[in-house]
């Protein structure tokens, strides 16, 4: 028989305290937001109860993957309190005040900081970690599977726990999950249970139910109305392998979560298996948002219901019952949560508000105490006067006084103090803060950033032999791994047969099948589990085997990969690569080439288009060197070209955004990428039969772009530029013309208008002959460039059709 639960009164009145806290503070936030001091509010009222009950088993080296409702289950843990809570409603740069997400994200978006002010990883085995949170529904779900993952591949190697002392102790740390009901729909749900199931993975999810997703009730979201009824066929059973631990219980049932999450949370982190507790009979007493009033859809007996069975008051209801105190000790209590959430809302805007009436304060100083004989004063003072009527003033209305007063003040005074030139230093001061607060950190801006790995270029001897491209990505995954102890490689048919193409052969035989593994047919959660390896310290590699397949798992890549060092303000890093292959084969799903879709939907991540095996493996080594995330595309006809194996394999590395030209020209410069280069290396050999210099350039990676002015400076040789690729009309050849005619001026260069050379709209047809008639050929390369030199000088060269 399971020992009873001794209550003590002091823990359990601080648990009603805290409760009573966080829903006084979610009533004043949607306050808040409707009376316009915030855009929006969502707030994890009727939820209080559970989350505290599972925090009492959250350990320093845990790991968290939430949604927007768990402000509660962090000021349980010590991650949070009241004032950080309005600090995000108001959305507070100051990482002082808002360390989870520097105002990037709306409110009860958490993130604890896993590194230091240097990008160096702190000793997250010290510490309770909470992985950044998103607001996709369900997408917190692959991460969630990553960062369990994460504990099991220590737990069974030696060596990693011994090079990742500061990620883990021997493996026993729990990856927490929470997620709504009605998100359980969603697809990500479902991969990342069927997942965590076979891999048997230290997970503990809390499901929190109540009845509704938005305004659409259960009925229209879950089978039978019922997810815990869904998942029984997930639990595991006795001689049959993988499975789930599954629970449920009442979310007012103090006593009970308390055993529930207790037992589940101890099996989960001895046994390694995925544990989901179905927490039931929640409410939202708020609705779901600011957005809107759920008496709009719930009927008046849902509303009574809800009333009866919220988790305070049925908490309250079990403290007075339990004799452990009485009503007016409990009506003191509430008392003081009222005068505390207001305290708390109060010191938190008044910390927002001080610097922006600071800066507000300063400007108009500059302006009132600067004389300048101005022309256009009265229009001045009437913008001061303005400004000094917001009663609170964001930085939008301190900014855009300030950009209006400069147009109206003079450029040429002779005054010892003129106001412009005063405004222009103030306001280059205001743009380095303000850039900071809102735009930095896309990328890496550490000393381990990709941009700053040193280049170290191939060494090929006189006897290096020709070998085939699978073999020098071969020989380089080897080095890599061998010198890489956290180092993994993951994806399907990775492991037993080393990948389709064999650049891993026989690498999991040799390293392990913890370091090279094969995964299910699930793209988006190998996206999640290197996401969630790469936050608990681990360098993983995750294979995509077809680029054309990465769209399964995009959302993940666009909106939690992509975005994590951002919206964290280097709080944390995913140093991931996630490795495929494209370009050039027969067929709609496997020719990888709708890159535009890519590049335009994952900045944060950097996008390496190698032309051939050994640029490939010189980008692994680099990105391997660095603590940036990046997608490298190997192209698919390269793996059985022979190219010469570099001496210095493993350890060659090719710099980011620096193209190379590989023909130098005069007439014409062409740009491209990837297997483009073969078959414009082809044009450009039968356009010099007809006396057309073409200086070809392969941009090597699309993100970062070309930031020497490689293409620049050949334009303005050239004079006439024509962008070559395989993707659709207005893709990645649109997106290399605005970078170089736009951004690097190239425009000023030109003369005749610059030419895009790209595939059909439509994907490539099946057969080499869809290959030919859908993508640009040769030929095609050739008539674009022939008939642009046509159109410049017709007399020199005629017309040829």
């Amino acid at each position: 028989m399971a020992k009873k639960r001794v209550f003590i009164k002091e823990e359990v009145l601080a648990d009603y305290r805290l409760a009573c806290v966080s829903r006084q503070i979610s009533l004043l936030g949607r306050r808040e937001a409707l009376g316009g001091r915030a855009n929006f509010g969502i707030f994890g009222d009727g939820k209080e109860v559970p989350q505290i009950a599972m925090a009492k088993f959250f350990r320093p080296g845990d790991w968290r993957a939430g949604y927007y409702r768990e402000q509660t289950f962090m000021m349980a843990a010590g991650l949070s309190d009241p004032e950080r809570f309005f600090a995000h409603i108001y959305g507070d740069t100051d990482l002082s005040r808002n360390p989870d997400n520097a105002g990037r994200l709306m409110n009860n978006h958490f993130a604890t900081r896993s590194l230091d002010d240097k990008g160096e990883w702190k000793d997250l085995t010290k510490q309770k970690n909470s992985s950044g949170d998103i607001s996709p529904t369900a997408a917190q779900m692959p991460r969630l599977l990553g960062l369990a993952l994460a504990s099991k591949t220590f737990r069974n190697n030696k060596t990693m726990q011994e090079e990742g002392k500061k990620f883990t102790v021997n493996g026993d740390e729990v990856a927490f999950g929470m997620i709504g009901d009605a998100s359980t729909s969603e697809g990500h749900f479902w991969e990342t249970i069927n997942a965590a199931g076979v891999q048997q993975v230290p997970m503990a999810l809390a499901i929190w139910d109540d009845g509704y997703g938005i305004s659409v009730p259960r009925k229209y979201q879950t089978t039978k109305e019922n997810i815990y009824d869904l998942l029984k066929g997930f639990v595991r059973e006795k001689g049959k392998p993988g499975g789930i631990l599954l629970y449920t219980c009442k979310g007012w049932d103090y006593p009970a979560l308390l055993d529930m999450f207790g037992e589940g949370i101890e099996v989960c982190r001895k046994e390694h298996v995925p544990v989901v507790f179905h927490v039931a009979e929640l409410t939202q007493p708020q609705g779901h948002s600011t957005s809107g009033s759920h008496e709009r859809y719930k009927s008046p007996e849902r509303l009574a219901w809800e009333k009866e069975n919220d988790c305070i008051r049925k908490m309250r209801e079990w403290i007075i019952s339990s004799a452990l105190a009485d009503a007016a000790e409990l009506d003191v209590i509430e008392a003081g949560a009222v005068k505390a959430a207001k305290t708390a809302r109060d010191d938190a805007w008044k910390a927002f508000q001080s610097p922006i009436k600071a800066e507000r304060e300063h400007l108009i100083r500059v302006v009132k105490t600067t004389h300048c004989p101005c022309k256009k004063q009265d229009r001045i003072d009437k913008i001061v006067a303005d400004l000094q009527m917001v009663a609170e003033p964001i930085r939008k209305d301190v900014i855009s006084s300030a950009k209006k007063i400069l147009r109206d003040v003079c450029t040429n005074c002779s005054m010892k103090k003129p106001m412009k030139a005063d405004l222009e230093v103030w306001m280059e001061e205001q743009r380095k803060l303000n850039f900071d607060r809102y735009n930095s950190h896309l990328y890496s801006e550490t000393v381990q950033a990709a941009l700053k790995v040193e280049s170290i270029p191939p060494v090929f001897n006189d006897g290096s032999p020709f070998v085939t491209g699978r073999e020098i990505l071969l020989a380089n995954n080897d080095y890599l791994l061998k010198n890489n102890p956290l180092m993994v490689y993951f994806g399907e048919d990775v492991g037993k047969i080393g990948g389709v193409n064999q650049t891993l052969e026989g690498l999991q035989a040799k390293y392990g099948e913890d370091r090279v593994f094969d995964t299910g047919i699930r793209e988006l959660t190998i996206l999640g589990q290197g996401l969630g390896l790469a936050l608990r310290g681990l360098r993983p590699v995750a294979e995509i085997q077809y680029f054309d397949y990465l769209l399964y798992g995009l959302q993940v890549l666009s909106d939690d990969i992509a975005t994590t060092r951002y919206r964290t303000k280097a709080g944390q890093k995913v140093p991931m690569i996630i490795s495929t292959r494209g370009h050039r084969l027969v067929g709609i799903w496997h020719s990888g080439s709708p890159l535009s879709m890519v590049i335009n939907s994952i900045r944060g991540v950097y996008v390496l288009v190698p032309r051939n095996m050994t640029q490939a493996a010189g980008f692994y080594n680099t990105m391997m060197a660095s603590d940036d995330p990046a997608l490298i595309i190997e192209p698919l006809n390269g793996y059985r070209l022979k190219e010469k194996m570099p001496a210095n394999i493993g350890r060659y590395r090719i710099p980011l955004g620096i193209p190379e030209i590989l023909n130098e020209g005069s007439d014409v410069t062409l740009v491209t990428y990837g297997s483009c280069v073969r078959i414009a290396q082809e044009a450009v050999t039968q356009l010099k039969d007809f006396n057309i210099s073409v200086e070809l350039i392969d941009v090597q990676t699309l993100i970062p772009f070309d930031i020497t002015g490689t293409i620049l400076n050949s334009l303005k040789k050239t004079n006439k530029i024509v962008f070559f690729d395989e993707d659709v009309p207005g893709g990645a050849t649109a997106y290399m013309m605005q970078k170089v005619l736009e951004e690097q001026k190239g425009y000023r260069y030109l003369d005749i208008e610059p030419h895009t050379l790209t595939s059909k709209d439509h994907r490539p047809a099946y057969s080499n002959d869809g290959d030919y008639f859908s993508n640009p050929n040769a030929e095609n390369v050739f008539e674009r460039i022939y008939g642009l030199m046509h159109e410049y000088n017709p007399n020199k060269y005629v017309r040829l059709w």
